[in-house]
């Protein structure tokens, strides 16, 4: 017994741990096949905080003694009657500790060794998944939920004619006898929910497939809505495309990029926008970045952008195979154009602090179009964030990195930006696309 006294927040806690039969206010009833684990790692030389900390206990909640006072309990009784002394052991008022054999006969003895066999075989067949955080260096261990236990025990009991077994393989597992039951019981309706989820699969594999598997449950539950007229919540449409494997492709981390040290000439901006991006009017924050694009063998361009921060929609872009000024100047020009040369009276352009935004012609041109200029702080990406998100958005969605000549990828460019703003649905959005949002602003 524990002499902690437990709430019941922290029973709760403590039950959602796979190794605990059951806890109450002073007490923790542990699985035999924790148990047996813990001695044999300690055996192995690991300390028991170790052992119950890589099993997902809190030392603080259940006390830094406790794992040492189990320990000794289970070693003695290991000692002292083997495995056996685990999965029959004996706890109470008037218990020795000694396994109760009263009854038990040799074949009984030898179906539960059988049994227990036959269900660690079962168990060491599942694929290997993902269990909970453990800390840095240690070994993640699979964990099952009740319902995989529940199947392992039902197929173990159904292969080797285990009748018998169900309350002996239920205390293996860790589970309650009734939750078994209760778990057969329900078969038609899992049935019931399978065959559901066979018809509902097909629409999700089909955007799935459509947008290259590099779509979301988010995403995809807008396309579903707007392009299929279907209804479905993203958190079973997110359930679905784990339950038959469609795990979206992410893009990998940009790397560091070192920009050229601007001249003594070069001035910054304060930081006027301090991340307001969405002001809710098209045309006030106008937000500029540059970045690179790698295709053919090795060769490499650049894309320039303007991105309004109320729509999120692609003003104005140009793609370059140089980092000289003529990419911001062709982009500017190309902004100018786009608006009609109408700027919102309060327009700003928000930029980081590269050398291109620094320039004094650039900022030069800047001025002349009446647009206020605006940077983000030295070193912080924070302050520019829906332009970097919009280039790693552009990068899962483009195809550019087989193409062998600067014309496929800037028709390649030229087809992602149109899909962005006009057929990629967005959440923050109101599940609208850029354009429409666009629209829907202008009409308010």
């Amino acid at each position: 017994m524990s002499k902690n006294i437990y709430n019941e927040f922290q029973i709760k806690e403590l039950e959602k741990n796979p190794n605990v039969l059951s806890a109450s206010e002073r007490s923790i009833s542990y699985s035999p096949v924790f148990k047996l684990k813990a001695v044999v790692d300690y055996k192995a030389g690991k300390t028991p905080s170790q052992i119950f900390i890589e099993q997902g206990f809190d030392l603080d909640m259940i006390g830094k003694e406790q794992p040492k006072r189990c320990l000794k309990r289970w070693r003695e009784s290991y000692e002292r009657f083997g495995e056996e002394g685990f999965l029959t052991e004996r706890r109470g008022k008037g218990s020795t500790g000694r396994p109760s054999s009263k009854g038990i006969s040799v074949e009984e003895k030898l179906q539960k060794a059988e049994s227990r066999i036959k269900f660690l075989e079962a168990e060491n067949g599942l694929p290997k998944k993902a269990g909970r955080a453990r800390k840095a260096g240690v070994e993640e261990e699979t964990i099952l939920t009740a319902a995989e236990k529940f199947s392992l025990i039902e197929k173990t009991i159904r292969i080797h004619q285990l009748n018998k077994a169900v309350s002996y393989l239920c205390e293996l597992a860790g589970v309650s006898r009734s939750g078994y039951y209760d778990w057969l019981k329900a078969a038609p309706l899992r049935a019931q929910r399978d065959e559901q989820d066979e018809l509902n699969i097909v629409i999700i594999q089909e955007i799935f497939k459509s947008k290259k598997e590099k779509v979301g449950a988010l995403q995809v539950k807008m396309i579903m809505q707007n392009d299929y007229s279907a209804v479905m919540n993203h958190k079973k449409i997110r359930r679905l495309m784990a339950k038959y494997n469609l795990v979206t492709k992410v893009r990998n981390a940009n790397p560091y990029r070192k920009m050229a040290k601007a001249t003594q000439e070069h001035r910054t901006c304060p930081n006027l926008l301090n991340r307001e991006f969405n002001q809710e009017e098209p045309g006030k924050v106008l937000l500029t970045d540059i970045t690179y694009l790698y295709y053919g063998k090795g060769r490499k361009a650049y894309l320039s952008c303007v991105k309004d921060g109320a729509t999120r929609e692609i003003l104005a872009y140009h793609l370059a195979t140089s980092l000289e000024m003529d990419i911001v100047y062709e982009t500017l020009k190309k902004l100018k154009a786009a608006v009609g040369n109408q700027f919102h009276p309060e327009a700003m352009l928000h930029s980081d602090q590269g050398m291109h935004y620094t320039h004094p012609l650039f900022q030069s041109k800047v001025k002349r179009l009446g647009l206020t200029q605006s940077m983000s702080r030295k070193g912080n990406c924070w302050d520019n964030a829906p332009m970097e998100s919009f280039f790693g958005h552009f990068k899962d969605l483009a195809e550019y990195k087989s193409l062998e000549n600067l014309k496929e990828v800037k028709q390649e460019v030229n087809r992602v930006i149109e899909e962005y703003n006009h057929y990629r649905y967005q959440w923050g959005l109101n599940k609208m696309t850029p354009v429409q949002y666009r629209d829907h602003l202008l009409a308010a």
